[in-house]
């Protein structure tokens, strides 16, 4: 039977300013890459958004970041490998804390934005992140793009590794993301995500910018919490896999 893990990006907050809807999403997802402070996120909301998922048996994941908070975590740093790999590390054990007093665990890594993108390619900081990783715990799943030196550098490593796909970004015809800056990067169309979240799970194929059917396969399909509509669209998504035959459950 055919499974897949539904992620989003949640506790995407700072102070009294919030963005997602975490209460909502956590309704619908299975994993919850949850802001660790670098690109968003505070104490606070890291400790609530724990809690909620701990109580809905949400996986928790660390979604670590550059630093970067006036950007977002989506500005081009370039950071010293040793300062980057205690810098993930460091995000990690934060979550951690609040995850262990809900009653759950960190479960998995994701990175985000233009930490996400710079190790699809860049083998250096890929392994940055991995050391940072394996710093705060050698067990941990990474979740990255397929065929990113990320999830390579972390299957060497000995970690566990999760393909994951995205149903409302664009993509080249070489299996990367579209960059934000160009247009079309992000898909806006509800029915075309429904559809290309059906494609992803079944078939593992999507639809590049161009045309052409590429190849995806994904444990893990991302669905972004900032984007307007978005616990009306993770519902839909999670209907019609279902309503298609595909198991929606968490990976780790």
């Amino acid at each position: 039977m055919t499974s897949i893990d539904l992620n989003a990006d949640l506790g995407e907050g700072f102070g009294r300013w919030r963005l997602t809807d975490d209460e909502q999403l956590l309704s619908v997802v299975t994993s919850a890459n949850v802001a660790c402070g670098f690109h968003a996120g505070d104490p606070v909301t890291m400790r609530r958004v724990c809690e909620l998922a701990a109580e809905r048996g949400v996986r928790i994941g660390a979604q670590v970041s550059y630093r970067d908070l006036a950007g977002f975590g989506r500005r081009a740093m370039d950071v010293p490998p040793a300062e980057l790999a205690a810098e993930v590390a460091y995000q990690i054990g934060a979550l951690e804390v609040f995850a262990r007093a809900a009653g759950a665990r960190v479960a998995y890594v994701k990175p985000h934005g233009a930490l996400y993108n710079r190790v699809v390619h860049d083998e250096e900081q890929a392994g940055a992140v991995v050391d940072g990783v394996l710093l705060a715990d050698s067990s941990l799943p990474v979740l990255g793009l397929p065929g990113s030196r990320l999830l390579e550098v972390a299957a060497k490593a000995g970690l566990p590794v999760v393909p994951e796909a995205f149903a409302d970004r664009a993509y080249t015809d070489e299996g990367t993301l579209v960059p934000r800056g160009r247009d079309g990067a992000v898909v806006t169309d509800p029915e075309t995500v429904v559809e290309r979240s059906s494609s992803i799970a079944r078939s593992g194929t999507v639809t590049s910018h161009s045309g052409t059917a590429i190849e995806v396969r994904a444990r893990s399909l991302c669905l972004h919490g900032d984007t307007p509509g978005a616990v009306q669209l993770a519902r839909r998504v999670r209907e019609r896999l279902e309503a298609s035959g595909v198991t929606v459950e968490a990976f780790a």
